[in-house]
């Protein structure tokens, strides 16, 4: 009881103290601001930018994932905190440390532990970002962020309820290595914030940047349905894990981009978007027949079939790769 007590009082104290820390609380009025400016600047300069149907789409569903978050983010900071707790025990001090010799002790206020936070907090927004490209289950819900053919602000709130449930167990490992859940959180919105900004499309390139930066023409990459760029580009604000992981890819500025996916859902009902490809796999799994079949149509890579018929990501760019070979 004395543990379970411990660990209540710390996941009551870190959800107290980061309510001064919530950068997304002053998010939304923001995000919501830098879309109407989008807006007026787009119906001058580039007035297909945005279609109001898939605009509304995208709102609606940035609306309900904002109301789910609230919950999604004590989930998050629960389950930090017990990571947290149980990885890092007190002294008789009164001091936490863990087995990787006490980051836990260098406490919130050490830059340099932020700035390692923050790379590593990148580091897992990297793998959960591929993960959601390369098992059909988590592609389920991530592709309502890529559904829209349209590459935009309003494309940048566009995103699946579900992700906000599992996408905090890709991050836990952080807290088990001392760092704080306060400071984990903190970096979790930084990232949102540098996330949602990548949806520009009219943004210049930025040199030397690119090399180390995920940067907009790298997202815009990223949301591209050319088969080329399919999969690429899953950093956070860092490009390095993309080049150091083989799925880094630079935008042609003389080709010409389409976004979206290559099957998107044929409808703006929010309720479809977000359920399609749920049911797609539903469907495939009933008609499998085997258990290979069953397991691979939920957790293999999109695009897989039982019969061969089906091509993923890898397959389609392997033959496009040995036609321009042939060309």
């Amino acid at each position: 009881m004395a543990f379970l007590d411990n660990i209540s009082d710390e996941a009551q104290r870190v959800m107290t103290e980061y309510e001064v820390t919530e950068l997304m609380v002053y998010a939304a009025p923001i995000f919501i601001g830098l879309i109407v400016l989008e807006i007026i600047f787009s119906l001058k300069y580039n007035p297909t930018l945005y279609k109001w149907k898939d605009l509304a789409t995208s709102g609606t569903m940035g609306v309900g994932a904002a109301v789910l978050a609230g919950g999604a983010k004590i989930f998050s900071l629960i389950l930090f905190s017990v990571v947290y707790i149980l990885f890092n025990p007190e002294d008789s001090e009164g001091m936490r440390h863990n087995i990787m010799g006490g980051w836990a002790a260098f406490g919130l206020g050490t830059w340099y532990v932020w700035v390692i936070c923050q790379v590593l907090d990148d580091f897992s927004y990297y793998m959960v970002h591929r993960a959601n490209h390369e098992v059909r289950f988590l592609w389920a819900a991530h592709i309502v962020h890529h559904s829209s053919d349209h590459f935009n602000l309003g494309t940048a709130v566009r995103n699946g309820w579900v992700t906000l449930f599992y996408k905090p167990f890709f991050y836990m490992w952080i807290c088990a290595l001392g760092f704080h859940p306060i400071m984990l959180m903190t970096c979790l919105s930084i990232e949102a914030f540098w996330q949602y900004q990548l949806h520009i499309q009219w943004m210049p390139r930025f040199g030397f940047l690119e090399k180390i930066f995920n940067l907009h023409k790298h997202h815009e990459v990223h949301h591209s349905s050319n088969i080329e760029y399919l999969d690429k580009n899953h950093g956070g604000y860092l490009i390095l894990f993309d080049k150091m992981f083989g799925t880094f890819k630079d935008k042609d500025d003389s080709k010409k981009i389409t976004y979206g996916v290559l099957h998107p859902p044929k409808t703006h009902n929010p309720v479809e978007v977000l359920t399609h490809e749920y049911v797609h796999i539903w469907q495939d799994v009933m008609k499998a027949e085997t258990w290979k079949g069953r397991f691979m149509y939920i957790f293999g890579p999109p695009g897989w079939t039982e019969d061969g018929t089906g091509k993923t990501t890898k397959m389609m760019q392997a033959e496009l790769a040995e036609l321009k070979k042939a060309a």
